[in-house]
């Protein structure tokens, strides 16, 4: 054990000396007094415990271990323990001060030899998994592997509820999913089932997994072990039934939100568990007539709700509200009844968020500044920049931007942690990202003070209603002027000055009814470059269809699929000699086929003329696979959007149906912007009509196809930089506006 020389005799004051050398990380002289002091009196185990320590400071951990295990094999039976307790001690006291002292690698290594000493104690295995995390060094296995597991797991496990939460909070906010993970949450949630803190843990946990890794099947697992403790959390289920819907479960999404609303109290939980049913329900696909008596009852709540306007309603409940009502558009093209319904819910929540925000200080003061000779501070706030039909449609806008005269700001919501390189083109792309993570509550108030401490001065909402933390930031008007463009039709907050159209999709009267205004662009409202497509996966062979048959084509999800509009689509296919119906789209692939098949029936068309497709494997490979078809029929009162445009960019014939309502007229101003007016219909007849001619006319479909080749070259739809030239152009008019107001 010899290290260093020590003095001839120790003095009353070497124990203290040693103590100021191990303070000044001199540990070899402090481990000599220790070294002369067994000399002196071999039978003080005290100083061995102490030796080892300093050996282990100075990475021998071999000769600690050595130290530590020969003193206490000197050590008498009925005194082992309290050696062993006083070793321990001596330990985590070290561990704590390497601890404090920003040591963590030592703190690490001095608790797992405190770990093999005493592996029953839990306080040390917490700190464990602490640092873990602190160092990177935790494994999906790990939890299990130091016993963290197993000792929670003992009845009656003595354990601190606030250092277990602690962990509980990190590790549900840091660590990757796994078995071990989804164990520790098992009994960890045990003996913190009473603890409300831990509770908001679980849900920022649900929410991470879930909408920012997209470890869904990992989250619902992580929310059942939840609802075994207490099968009535609301919060919870809430999140359950949207993971189902967002792995296509949604017939298992309608049980969770049926039973989320059997024990919803409030009218406004209600309204939320409601929502949640009508979305699986329209989600799946085929369950017509239960979605139509949903959304009939989801109305009445609604209505219930603007006539009480209650006022004294808890924030988390207002969340509830913003995007409670559009899925209603799914089901009827009747926007004045449906935006005025709208418009009024929305203004209740709003009007909560921003009176609670004043309260607490959050009033933004906008000073008009001079952008003289500057550029102009635009920022984009979506959840959508990243692999989603949103993120594809709008980087043409943010490619083409003139970066002398925007400055570019990217406000991502639920950024995701796994590699997305559409995500990571953005973030390239802007000047400045701004990376927003969590789901904790107060996180909207920390993105309405960044973007407000950033002096953004027209900030772009790309979300709409369909996010719910979108519209609490923007509620609060962080930004002197707030738009909302292309992610879904206008929100109708208060708080939002425009929403960004064109001449076509919304008809002229449509101000009336809109709280927003309406600022239209001169040709279109959306303008891509083009689609990358890779070669087509799906043959007519593959589907059994002859080589000289008319394939029409219907990829939209389930929530589109509206049961009149699908009768007509049959009627074209009865119609079209030798013809076969395709029909693709995310949903219950049980539900589609017997609502397919059962109005196909009814319709006198042979169950052997319809396809139905399983999903592709990437966007490239579906827009390659749309030029199986001859003719795509579009849906309605929902048309497609992204869908249109991957249609109209394969060259491939399109019919649709022209409503009132934003999502009825997205195909209808693309194709007028495509310089195609063949098959744009105004009524259910006419979607007919048109339907079975382009299907019986072959000289038709090809001169739709030559249009559409010719539109790459002329059409504003396939031109991003003028796109974005108008779009500048429409900011320094709203800037202008704003300053002589």
């Amino acid at each position: 054990m010899t290290t260093s020389v020590p003095p001839s005799s120790l003095s009353i004051n070497w124990q203290q000396q040693a103590a100021l050398y191990t303070g000044q990380n001199r540990f070899a002289q402090a481990a000599a007094l220790y070294e002369q002091a067994i000399e002196t009196d071999p039978s003080e185990y005290s100083h061995y415990w102490h030796l080892g320590l300093l050996l282990l400071l100075q990475g021998q951990e071999e000769e600690a271990q050595t130290t530590w295990l020969f003193a206490l094999s000197e050590i008498d039976a009925d005194r082992i323990d309290a050696a062993v307790a006083e070793l321990s001690q001596i330990l985590h006291t070290a561990a704590e001060r390497r601890t404090a002292k920003q040591d963590q690698t030592t703190a690490w290594a001095i608790r797992q030899h405190l770990r093999e000493l005493c592996p029953d104690n839990i306080e040390n295995l917490l700190q464990i998994a602490t640092l873990s995390i602190d160092l990177n060094l935790l494994t999906d296995s790990l939890l299990e592997e130091i016993g963290l597991v197993q000792q929670l797991a003992q009845p009656n496990a003595p354990v601190s509820l606030e250092h277990l939460w602690s962990v509980f909070d990190r590790l549900l906010k840091t660590a990757p999913a796994s078995d071990s993970l989804l164990a520790f949450v098992k009994v960890a949630t045990e003996h913190l089932q009473y603890l409300d803190e831990a509770a908001n843990s679980l849900i920022s946990g649900l929410l991470r997994f879930g909408f920012t890794a997209f470890e869904e099947e990992f989250a619902i697992q992580l929310a059942e072990c939840a609802l075994n403790i207490n099968p009535v959390q609301t919060d919870i289920l809430g999140l359950l039934a949207a993971l189902h819907h967002n792995l296509d479960n949604h017939l298992k999404a309608v049980e969770v939100a049926q039973f989320r609303y059997q024990h919803s109290e409030s009218l406004i939980e209600k309204i939320f568990s409601n929502g949640l049913i009508l979305r699986g329900l329209l989600g799946s696909g085929g369950l017509w007539k239960e979605s139509v008596e949903t959304a009939d009852h989801h109305r009445t709540l609604l209505e219930r709700l603007v006539e009480q306007s209650p006022t004294d309603v808890r924030l988390s409940q207002l969340t509830r509200l913003f995007n409670s009502s559009y899925h209603l558009a799914y089901l009827q093209d009747q926007p004045k009844q449906w935006r005025t319904l709208e418009n009024q819910v929305i203004k209740l929540a709003q009007s909560g968020f921003q009176n609670h925000a004043v309260a607490i200080g959050k009033h933004y003061i906008h000073q008009k500044r001079d952008r003289t000779g500057q550029r102009l501070k635009v920022g984009y706030l979506s959840y959508c920049m990243a692999t989603h039909s949103v993120g594809w449609l709008a980087r043409w806008l943010l490619q083409h931007h003139d970066r002398d005269q925007i400055e570019l700001h990217g406000y991502f919501l639920g950024y995701r942690e796994a590699y997305d390189p559409l995500q990571a083109w953005y973030v390239d792309t802007v000047e400045y990202a701004h990376k927003f993570t969590t789901y904790a509550e107060a996180t909207y108030l920390e993105i309405a003070d960044q973007i407000y401490q950033d002096e953004i001065d027209i900030l772009i909402d790309l979300d709409s209603i369909t996010l719910d933390v979108s519209c609490q930031i923007l509620s609060l008007k962080p930004a002197p002027i707030q738009a909302t463009w292309l992610g879904w039709d206008a929100s109708g907050l208060p708080t939002i000055d425009y929403f960004i159209a064109d001449p076509y999709v919304l008809p002229d009267d449509a101000q009336s009814y809109y709280h927003e205004k309406i600022w239209r662009l001169p040709q279109t409202y959306i303008a891509v470059d083009g689609f990358e497509v890779d070669p087509p996966t799906l043959r007519r062979e593959d589907l059994e269809i002859p080589d000289d048959a008319i394939v029409f084509l219907s990829a939209q999800r389930g929530y589109k699929r509206h049961q009149d509009h699908v009768r007509s689509q049959l009627k074209i296919i009865n119609q079209v000699p030798n013809s076969y119906f395709l029909i693709k789209g995310l949903a219950d692939a049980k539900s589609v086929q017997e609502f397919f098949l059962k109005l196909a029936e009814e319709e006198g068309v042979s169950s052997d003329r319809l396809r139905f497709l399983k999903g592709d494997p990437s966007c490239q490979t579906h827009r390659a696979n749309l030029q199986i078809a001859d003719v795509v029929l579009d849906t309605f009162p929902y048309n497609g959007a992204t869908t249109t445009l991957e249609t109209l960019w394969m060259e491939v014939p399109i019919v649709t149906r022209v409503g009132e309502q934003f999502a009825a007229r997205n195909s209808y101003t693309m194709m007028m912007n495509a310089s195609v007016t063949e098959g744009i219909a105004s009524s259910d007849r006419e979607y007919i009509e048109w339907g079975v001619r382009l299907g019986t006319d072959a000289a038709l479909r090809q001169s739709v196809i030559s249009k559409l080749h010719q539109s790459k070259r002329s059409s504003p739809l396939w031109n991003g930089k003028q796109f974005a030239r108008e779009m500048e152009q429409a900011y320094q008019q709203m800037w202008a506006t704003y300053l002589e107001s």
